[in-house]
């Protein structure tokens, strides 16, 4: 299930700042992996209710940021049909993202468990 402005997951959110001024995080992540489903950037923001404008503005920084671009971008004639796809790199990178997010979860998870548990009854 895709994760949306509303349904965010509980659990460990990482956010990793790169350098001064460049983050990758699970916004990027979702959004590169919503590309990746769908080959269109401007599917991939309404899955998360997302404009195209900050779709896009979010996937210029990522390419800007990389040796190499993450997403490539078609555009579409007048009768529409673009797409957008992940390179190789762009796929290196989510498949890097998503495995550095399942070793954090494995390695936090008692202490999660912990936390949670002296939460107050709902």
């Amino acid at each position: 299930m895709p994760r949306t402005a509303v349904s965010r997951p509980t659990g460990l959110r990482i956010r990793i700042v790169l350098r001064p001024g460049i983050a990758f995080g699970p916004g990027k992540a979702d959004l590169l992996a919503a590309i990746a489903d769908t080959g269109s950037l401007a599917k991939a923001a309404k899955r998360f209710a997302m404009s195209y404008k900050r779709a896009w503005t979010l996937v210029r920084e990522m390419n800007d940021a990389f040796a190499k671009p993450l997403v490539e971008t078609e555009k579409g004639g007048s009768g529409g049909g673009g797409g957008a796809s992940l390179t190789p790199l762009g796929k290196r990178i989510l498949d890097r993202y998503r495995a550095m997010e399942s070793d954090a979860a494995r390695a936090m998870r008692d202490g999660i468990a912990d936390l949670r548990r002296h939460l107050k009854k709902k």
